[in-house]
Formats: structure tokens, C-alpha cells, sequence
């Protein structure tokens, strides 16, 4: 499972939760990748417990994919490279 820490305003959370449908519905292969989001405020014990600075922060189980601004193309390889596993 994917997990994707946001923040409620954050522009750049926004934008790749975006992306993330848009990349459902042009490949439904990627319906097959559970993602948990975690808002960061509201679930700052478990954040805590992550290492990250930025958000978005993409994390396959503990290890960091991802942190901060990203493109669709950055998500589609993300979600690419964990379909291959």
C-alpha cells in the first residue's frame, strides 16, 4: 500500500490527488494500487514517525519515494515502478 501524507491546503497536494484520478482513468491498471492518505494534521503522531519535510510525501511501506512538488510523469513512474514489484 502507498501512503501519501497531504495537508489540507497545500496546493501541491491538491494538484497530484488530481493527477492520481486522472492517471486512474486513462490506465485502470492503476485501480489496482491501494493508497492510503493521511492528513498530516490530523494525524501528526503517525507523520512523526515518517521522514519527510515536504508534502506530498509518497512512502511504500517505510521507504520514502517521494517528497514535495511532483509532475503526473513523476507519479505515473512511481506508480509504474510499483506495479513491477
Amino acid at each position: 500500500m502507498l501512503k501519501i501524507f497531504v495537508l489540507k491546503n497545500c496546493p501541491y497536494c491538491k494538484r497530484a490527488l488530481a493527477w492520481i484520478d486522472e492517471l486512474k482513468r486513462e490506465n485502470s491498471v492503476y485501480e489496482k494500487i491501494s493508497i492510503e492518505l493521511i492528513d498530516e494534521q490530523l494525524n501528526s503522531e503517525l507523520a512523526d514517525c515518517y521522514d519527510y519535510y515536504y508534502v506530498p510525501a509518497l512512502f511504500d511501506n517505510n521507504v520514502k519515494l517521494h517528497e514535495g512538488v511532483i509532475t503526473k510523469e513523476g507519479l505515473k513512474s512511481i506508480f509504474d515502478s510499483y506495479l513491477e514489484k
